[in-house]
């Protein structure tokens, strides 16, 4: 709750919000404060004399910023008019958090209303100390601007659970702490008191006592204030406009302010918009949750460098004391820049730390003024704040983007101390730049002897050379595309031999493997040329073993699941990459392992969750196809995009490059006869979705029997 006190303070006074007021650019501002920093505009920008000449659009004009200007970039504060004689010339005022206001230009005149309503001055004009945008007022003054009744809730509460133990309320001098409250007479007593002024007989026999702290939660729960129009103060919100984004009553739907907006019921618009605000909240939760590991993770590293700091001292300090007197001047020197690789690595991860604590912080007092919003039980007054709420949650969990979470600076120290020259070269001694690290793993060999294919299988074999020292901790094993494209990594694991399914018939494929550890990866082996048998997808072939098996048609079908390395950085993979997901609410691309040049291919993925009805779509498209857009928004992608689409739908992708078409079903049901025809080239699954949708891959399906059978026909 302590992080959350900034978000409840005036940026003008620097203290609690007292009679918080919501400006049109929604921030807040203390009403005795808007008042302090309320400047008289010449008569020319009024907003009587704009809507007199026509240029009026509404009730606050923001100010012609080439005009006139309020802030100052030379001392981030406000600046006085120039060129006007109205402008204000005393001196500007500093409040706590630097935020420069100006006093009145003159003595208000003497009145007996309070500063908030005292009449403002006319033609007066205010400016929002945070966002600097400003604006004229009309003639209802600060008046015009509706009150915001949830932050002075929060506020409430907040001093609240800050206060001490509750006092008697009846005490005359040194107030006792409470034990009772009176639920009917809503007062706290100390047992004297209750005894003198609350006896327990006669009328006051029939209230309820109840323990201090219940009594304040009763409180807190009484029902607040109904919320009246801001321009008709005898009626009550009833209604929401939706252009205007404001609670309005029906006086105002009847006057036709808001004849051609659309308006909706204020009790659904303030569930739909808490919906918002809890569904923005739980990113942002991830995001902390994130921060805090990742502090944790920061303040480790601390420690492994400063014991990585005494190890390498002390192995530094070992060796030079095994040389002669000439070393120990080196020493020093070599000392002095050790010390300063540890300060620097000190002083990167602590600035790091530094940052990422102030930023977790503001999220978390962001997160916890957003919980209090919502436990409000204001439909109007939470509106009024809602959109600024879910658009300030959404900025910030983007800031939390990649990168914010990754160490600056890593814990080794990169260096290394060589003591093999002689003597005579010890005045040229000194530290060899990077720390010498264990070699890479020798080239893998390709056994060209157990290398075979079979059908649209490829087997391989490969082994360490026979020499090698340097283990390796696995493999990996690149394909071309069989059509003389790119290599792309088909296998990757400790394993000796792999058998890749799914390959074109009658293709010919460039096999290559490297090896790798700790340390890197080796050179590429020699690349092997591979063959697929010649069968194609709709002909007879005969099974492995004949005398056991009955000889059938046989198709050929692909295994292959999503492609992380070419997929949009916001793309979520689960299930061995055969589900993805989104972090974003824009849609983003990912694409299938597995081109295809020839042959006819079938796979269907699976709706696994369907939200807020989002426009996936599904298809194929080429490699250099963007990923920051919905599929088939340029000429690199074919796909469907509605119709019938919901969750727990199946849609079905055939791509039948022999006829040059691709055909979509959705749930069994072919939509429509062909869906592209033309369709030549290399081709890979594509799908693109947003955060509001999941699907599952799901390949080494044979293609529909009716397909095959027109096919046979065809």
């Amino acid at each position: 709750m302590e992080e959350m006190e900034e978000e409840l303070k005036c940026p003008v006074c620097g203290s609690f919000y007292r009679e918080p007021i919501i400006l049109p650019c929604s921030h807040n501002l203390c009403q005795a404060c808007a008042r302090n920093i309320l400047v008289q505009t010449p008569e020319s920008e009024s907003p009587q004399s704009r809507r007199a000449s026509g240029s009026g659009v509404s009730d606050y004009d923001y100010l012609d910023l080439d005009k006139m200007s309020l802030y100052s970039e030379a001392d981030s504060g406000y600046g006085s008019y120039g060129g006007f004689a109205s402008a204000p010339t005393t001196p500007c005022q500093k409040s706590p958090n630097g935020v420069r206001v100006f006093p009145p230009a003159m003595p208000p005149p003497a009145t007996h209303l309070s500063p908030a309503l005292a009449p403002v001055p006319r033609n007066s004009c205010i400016t929002c100390p945070q966002c600097h945008r400003s604006l004229i007022l009309d003639d209802r003054g600060l008046r015009g601007f509706p009150k915001n009744r949830v932050l002075e809730g929060v506020i409430d509460r907040y001093q609240q659970s800050k206060a001490a133990a509750l006092k008697c309320q009846l005490c005359e001098k040194a107030p006792k702490e409470a034990t009772v409250m009176c639920e009917q007479c809503d007062v706290f007593y100390c047992d004297p008191c209750r005894l003198r002024c609350h006896p327990p007989r006669g009328p006051l026999a029939k209230h309820r006592l109840v323990p201090p702290a219940q009594g304040r939660v009763s409180r807190r729960l009484s029902p607040r204030k109904v919320s009246t129009c801001t321009d008709h103060e005898l009626e009550n919100h009833s209604m929401y406009c939706v252009q205007c984004k404001m609670p309005v009553c029906y006086q105002c739907l009847e006057e036709g302010k808001h004849s051609s907006h659309e308006v909706k019921a204020l009790g659904a618009m303030w569930k739909l918009h808490k919906s918002q605000l809890s569904q923005a909240l739980n990113g942002l939760s991830d995001r902390a949750k994130e921060a805090k590991e990742f502090l944790v993770q920061l303040r480790n590293m601390v420690q492994q460098i400063q014991e990585n700091s005494v190890e390498f001292e002390a192995c530094l300090v070992a060796q030079c004391d095994a040389l002669i007197d000439a070393l120990n001047r080196r020493k020093a020197q070599l000392l002095a820049r050790v010390n300063k690789e540890h300060e620097h690595k000190l002083k990167v991860v602590r600035d790091q730390i530094s940052h990422c604590t102030v930023k977790l912080r503001q999220t978390t007092g962001l997160m916890e003024y957003c919980l209090e919003v919502i436990k409000e039980n204001d439909p109007s007054g939470f509106l009024q704040i809602s959109d600024a709420l879910i658009r300030r949650v959404h900025l910030t969990e983007d800031q939390w983007g990649k990168g914010t979470l990754t160490p600056r600076m890593t814990t080794d120290f990169d260096l290394s101390l060589d003591n093999s020259p002689l003597l005579q070269s010890i005045h040229q001694l000194d530290f060899v730049q990077m720390k010498a690290s264990s070699p890479v793993p020798a080239t893998p060999i390709l056994q060209l002897e157990e290398c075979c294919t079979h059908n649209n299988s490829a087997t391989l074999s490969w082994k360490q050379p026979p020499l090698s020292t340097v283990p390796a901790e696995g493999y990996i094993l690149e394909l071309d595309d069989g059509n003389g494209g790119q290599f792309r990594e088909v296998y990757v694991g400790k394993e000796t031999m792999c058998t890749v399914d799914g390959l074109h018939f009658n293709s010919t494929y460039n096999a290559r493997i490297k090896a790798f550890n700790k340390t890197g990866v080796s050179q590429y082996s020699k690349t092997l040329v591979l063959q697929t048998s010649e069968g194609c997808n709709f002909e007879t072939q005969s099974a492995p073993y004949s005398q056991l098996v009955d000889i059938k048609k046989l198709l050929a079908v692909a295994w292959f699941a999503f492609d992380p390395g070419s997929a949009h950085s916001d793309i979520i993979f689960s299930n061995d990459n055969l589900t993805v997901t989104c972090s974003s609410y824009d849609d983003r691309v990912v694409l299938g392992k597995t081109g295809f040049s020839k042959g006819v291919h079938y796979w269907e993925l699976t709706v696994d969750r369907y939200d807020n009805h989002p426009d996936p779509a599904f298809g194929v498209a080429r490699i250099d196809v963007m990923k920051d857009v919905m599929l088939g928004k340029d000429d690199k992608a074919w796909a469907i995009t509605e119709g019938g689409i919901t969750k727990g739908a199946t849609i079905g992708v055939l791509l039948d490059l022999n006829r040059k078409t691709l055909t979509f079903f959705i749930n069994d049901e072919q939509q429509g006869p062909i869906a592209f025809e033309n369709v030549e080239g290399l081709f890979f699954p594509a799908v693109s979705l947003n955060r509001n949708v999941q699907v599952t891959l799901h390949t080494g399906l044979p293609v529909p029997d009716f397909y095959s059978s027109r096919a046979s026909i065809a």
